[in-house]
């Protein structure tokens, strides 16, 4: 039985037009993620233990806007489509037109929030605890951004009564897999980890908020997957396995064991 399909509310991607000036969703998105992140990062970083000056963190956000930009397009392009932009070089500048990659994001900003932390003389880990527990909120709009932009959609649901028919997915309905995504890597995983980091004795054991949410994210990443139509060009990596879920899986295992270790460690001292 074929339920019919929800009206996707087609929302133009554009969401301010001066003249030849745009303003997509896809950017106030990222702003949003990064503005929220930042002003709880800088919260939780005034919460003892104290690592260093929570008015430094103003730094990171640089630092970790350049590697989420710069690493989210160069693993796109490396990881889901690399013969695309092989050919056509002086597109992997087109950033407006979409390409990104959680996982070569997470990558960039893995190198930013060393080089900060090696700045400010702190322990990685702990600035790491401070940026992971700030990171659902950028994955929450980014989500969002991805639903409004009718991107990333999810596999063919012709009996769910909430499946939609996307504008570039045919008239069958399709699981709202963007939405599945916000809720899970976004809502769930931040409410996850809010909880840890305001734990004093968590925060004392650097490492355990980023060990959950590597393994949370990559949980929350392979079960949406499932629902998630997989991306046009790679198709299946293995029977019934997406490149998302082959990402996923070494975040699940490290993610695990860096908590395991970070739970043994003897408490730092606050300052």
């Amino acid at each position: 039985m074929i339920l019919p399909a929800l009206v996707f509310p087609v929302i133009d991607p554009v969401a301010v037009a001066i003249g030849p000036f745009a303003i997509r969703w896809y950017a106030l998105a990222y702003i949003a993620g990064i503005l929220i992140g930042w002003k709880y990062a800088v919260w939780l970083a005034r919460r003892q233990p104290v690592f260093f000056e929570a008015k430094l963190f103003d730094d990171l956000v640089f630092y970790a806007t350049m590697g989420i930009v710069l690493g989210g397009r160069l693993g796109y392009i490396f990881f889901y489509n690399p013969a695309y932009y092989a050919s056509h070089p002086l597109e992997v500048f087109m950033v407006w037109q979409g390409g990104m990659s959680f996982h070569g994001g997470f990558l960039g900003v893995v190198v930013a929030t060393a080089m900060f932390a090696r700045k400010v003389g702190a322990p990685m880990l702990a600035v790491g605890d401070l940026v992971a527990a700030a990171a659902p909120v950028g994955l929450f709009f980014g989500r969002i951004a991805n639903f409004i932009n009718a991107e990333l959609f999810g596999r063919t649901a012709p009996d769910v009564p909430w499946a939609m028919a996307f504008p570039n997915g045919g008239p069958i309905p399709r699981h709202p897999s963007q939405l599945y995504e916000a809720t899970l890597e976004g809502l769930v995983l931040f409410a996850v980890l809010f909880v840890l980091a305001r734990n004093e004795a968590i925060r004392r054991r650097p490492g355990i908020v980023i060990g959950a949410f590597l393994a949370g994210y990559g949980i929350a990443r392979s079960i949406c997957e499932f629902f998630r139509e997989p991306d046009a060009q790679l198709g299946f990596i293995l029977p019934h396995v997406t490149m998302g879920q082959v990402l996923s899986l070494p975040m699940i295992v490290v993610g695990g064991l860096i908590v395991l270790w970070a739970a043994r460690q003897d408490p730092v001292r606050a300052k």
